[in-house]
């Protein structure tokens, strides 16, 4: 949970459905009971208005005494209360997991039976890992004090506080994958009541999801011409509005009710290059911000008849600086963050931005060893927090680094996140928990790891995907629940529901794998010439085997999507609107004339 957003209040009704558990079996599951989600505003069921919970359905129709929620205090050497969400279990089985509850000790020698003889280099590992690291904190939310409050009604948002507690996050697994696409899923995206979920894919299409009943409501062909990087509900807007971004440059708005009687959607703004991120203001359901490899930011206001207007082209040493990343200050919407193809965070504001003047930056940030490294270290990812205090940044083939969002020009990072690889792709970072407790990234080799904010510990570890890579992680609005996609083409839904905290195992080894890979490559950025060929390849190949290209104009439709998307698949269906026709061949020229001078990531 980012804590960008928080639930909706006075719901008007509640959704209540069983999710299932079934994943595909190459996945190492942890065994969970079944569980019932129960989401607000969304469907039929009755409820009184509370904060969703998660319940168990293997007590459903009996008699039980207290709440659906069972606790049990862990020794893991910080006194840490753990809250069973929403399940109950069997004396028997909570005997069980006690005598399996080992102290748990800091990452670094989460193995067990450490040995105090270590080889040199396995003590340089644990040695470099643990630098700044500090102890795991005391939990700041305790069950029984939580329920307790619940009961008595001294505690109105009990989810909310229990979606920070590390309890939770070390009891995450895979619940089960949403399978729709025919190419890799390159972004995941909860609206704003966190009922539906969004994804977008290599195959141009996006497909509206009913993640609890795990099902598409709508799929639709985006229009694009390339890999489609992002979808976004725009907040405030009933759901009513898509926007997506790709690698064709394109950034386009779908109006989802007009869909089954529309030409797909209208393309709004077109970088010279490919545009990987859209910026959301919160709360504003017509403006929104794009960056694009062509190191411009677009600021799209839904509102003018002409919806783009540029807001700066970012510039170091008067060299164009291509962008991956852009997020908006959610406490000063005036303020937005990008980072791209250097090792620099910039910090603008829409206000004070005079060209002539640093570039119209306000402030830039960046590891104070990485400002002159021979590496070309770049920033794949950039987040704001929950209140927008700070900022957090993923670089390339380096670690991830946290930054005062209010300390001056030219500052040092305050914590760094290691363990994880960011190489193979355009990888996303995140925030998890209401007041940004975690930090969140995948890795290379298809895992997630979780630290801890305040101690960088690393407090989880999943295996994520099959393919090798987890590019976004998706945190629910407002319930302990988290999505991801990557290289494999399913999203993936996570929530607490093992019965024991997870053991860590393997965790050294998977560190150690990452870290003799990043020093023995030794250089952030791929060959010039196979990325020159990557990009062109990638172009040539998506334009000719995807659904918008002549011999493939038909929608692949996903398992389930009914009339609507078979309505969506039909001739005609696919076909470009006339504005996106008549710039169809600008693009073309301006992807070509881009490649020429850009090095390209792989494909994310």
């Amino acid at each position: 949970m980012s804590g960008k957003g928080r639930g909706p209040e006075g719901p008007e009704g509640q959704l209540e459905a069983e999710a299932g558990m079934d994943t595909s079996p190459d996945l190492n599951v942890t065994s969970q009971p079944s569980v019932s989600w129960i989401l607000p505003g969304d469907g039929d069921g009755t409820g009184d208005g509370s904060v969703p919970i998660l319940a168990s359905t293997e007590n459903q129709g009996t008699d039980t005494e207290g709440v659906n929620v069972a606790s049990e205090f862990l020794d893991d050497g910080a006194e840490d209360t753990v809250l069973y969400c929403g399940c109950m279990y069997s004396e028997e089985g909570e005997e069980d997991e006690e005598e399996a509850a080992a102290p748990q000790h800091q990452v670094q020698c989460s193995e067990a039976n450490p040995n105090p003889h270590l080889p040199d280099e396995d003590r340089a590992l644990e040695d470099w890992l643990s630098s700044e690291t500090t102890a795991l904190p005391p939990p700041r939310w305790h069950a029984l004090t939580a329920l307790r409050d619940r009961q008595l009604g001294s505690s109105a948002r009990f989810v909310y506080e229990a979606c920070g507690a590390r309890a939770f996050v070390q009891r995450f697994c895979l619940q089960y994958g949403l399978e729709g696409h025919s190419g890799c899923v390159n972004s995941v995206h909860f609206n704003q009541r966190g009922t539906r979920l969004a994804s977008s894919s290599d195959d141009l299409t996006v497909i509206v999801w009913d993640w609890v009943h795990q099902r598409p409501v709508l799929a639709f062909n985006t229009g694009h011409r390339n890999n489609v990087f992002q979808a976004k509900f725009l907040p405030n807007c009933d759901d009513s509005i898509l926007a997506t971004c790709a690698r064709d440059g394109q950034v386009r708005v779908a109006q989802l009710p007009a869909l089954p009687h529309s030409r797909v959607s209208k393309r709004v703004a077109q970088h010279r290059g490919a545009s990987h991120k859209l910026a959301l203001e919160p709360d504003c359901p017509f403006r929104f911000l794009t960056s694009g490899e062509d190191a411009v930011v677009y600021a799209i206001d839904l509102r003018q008849d002409r919806p783009a207007s540029k807001v700066v082209v970012t510039k170091e040493n008067e060299r164009k600086v291509g962008l991956y990343s852009v997020f908006v200050n959610p406490a000063n919407t005036y303020q937005f963050a990008v980072g791209g193809r250097d090792q620099f965070v910039r910090i603008y504001d829409q206000r004070k931005i005079d060209e002539r003047e640093n570039y119209g930056v306000l402030k830039k940030f960046c590891p104070h060893h990485l400002v002159n490294c021979d590496s070309k270290a770049f920033i794949t990812c950039l987040v704001y927090s929950h209140d927008g205090t700070e900022l957090l940044a993923s670089y390339n083939d380096e670690d991830i680094y946290l930054f005062n969002a209010a300390h001056c020009d030219g500052a040092q990072y305050v914590k760094r996140y290691k363990g994880h690889r960011n190489n193979a792709t355009v990888k996303g970072v995140n925030f998890y928990g209401p007041r940004s407790e975690f930090v969140v990234s995948g890795s290379d080799g298809g895992h997630i790891f979780f630290w801890e904010k305040s101690s960088c510990q690393i407090v989880q570890l999943l295996e994520g995907d099959r393919a090798g890579n987890v590019n976004c992680l998706e945190p629910h609005p407002y319930l302990p629940v988290m999505a991801t996609s990557g290289l494999d083409h399913d999203s993936k839904i996570w929530a607490p529901t093992a019965k024991a905290t997870t053991k860590l195992v393997g965790l050294k080894n998977v560190i150690k794998k990452n870290k003799q890979e990043r020093d023995g490559e030794g250089s952030g950025h791929s060959d010039l010439l196979d990325s020159h060929m990557l990009s062109f390849l990638m172009y040539h190949f998506t334009r000719r085997s995807h659904p918008l290209h002549p011999r493939h104009r038909r929608l692949r439709t996903p398992p389930g999507a009914g009339v609507l998307a078979a309505e969506l698949a039909a001739p005609g269906a696919g076909v470009l609107d006339e504005e996106s026709d008549e710039s169809s061949e600008d693009s073309d020229e301006s992807e070509e004339e881009e490649n020429q001078d850009r090095v390209q990531c792989l494909p994310s």
